[in-house]
């Protein structure tokens, strides 16, 4: 058995800061380390919860550069805790390639269940739970349409994140290639004051954004193919 010390990705709220779980609070304050996709952002939450540590940048920018400075602070016993601007760490945000090489360098991770934007989307869609696909966000350009052409015929609910700027478009682009009378659901500002749910066929969710311009962090909950909705 070593003695490293352990990888613990931390989810934060992604709206109301009630969402923080007690344990996370416990685990921010007893790290040693804590890692954070954007410091201006989490240093706000860190604020809030009254814990003054020292926030060490890490995100997709800069991962490749510090990841071996914080593998080596993890073989020397270090407990390093990762937060990312709002929800889990590693879904959609930056996490995955640290957790991939604490894995092969025997190191624990350990991730706390928490706060993550596409599961109460998917909750409150009133479309099929039993079986999704989360697709997150899709290339913007190169490989898009070959992915819509895939999903096409995907028969699970499919969930995707959006930006507000590409919210239109990317509910026109998938009437087009899904069919305008596919049932869908718009998430936008989960948790916060402002939040909005909206459902209805991408035909009429394509038409109420072109009228209303949305803004906030945004989840598509798309219904899948069936035969019978071809």
């Amino acid at each position: 058995m070593n003695s490293f010390g352990r990888l613990i990705l931390v989810p934060t709220p992604i709206g109301n800061l009630e969402d923080i779980t007690l344990r996370a609070i416990n685990v921010l304050k007893g790290a040693d380390l804590i890692l954070a996709e954007d410091t201006r952002v989490s240093s706000k939450l860190m604020k809030h919860l009254e814990i003054d540590k020292r926030l060490i940048p890490h995100h997709k920018f800069n991962e490749h550069k510090t990841l071996q400075n914080i593998i080596s602070k993890l073989k020397e016993g270090l407990h390093v805790a990762m937060i990312s601007d709002a929800g889990t760490p590693g879904i959609s945000d930056p996490g995955f390639l640290l957790v991939r090489t604490c894995i092969e360098n025997t190191i624990d991770v350990e991730c706390l269940p928490g706060a993550t934007a596409l599961i109460p989307a998917l909750a409150v869609s009133g479309l099929p739970t039993d079986k999704f696909v989360f697709e997150g966000f899709l290339p913007q350009k190169k490989g898009r349409q070959k992915r819509l052409i895939q999903l096409s015929e995907e028969n699970r609910t499919m969930v995707f994140y959006e930006s507000p700027f590409r919210l239109v478009k990317a509910i026109s682009q998938f009437s087009a290639f899904f069919g305008a009378e596919r049932q869908a659901c718009v998430c936008r500002e989960l948790s916060k004051m402002f939040e909005e749910i909206k459902r209805g066929t991408l035909a009429e969710l394509e038409k109420y954004y072109s009228e209303n311009t949305p803004k906030g962090e945004i989840v598509i909950v798309v219904e899948g193919f069936s035969k019978k909705g071809k």
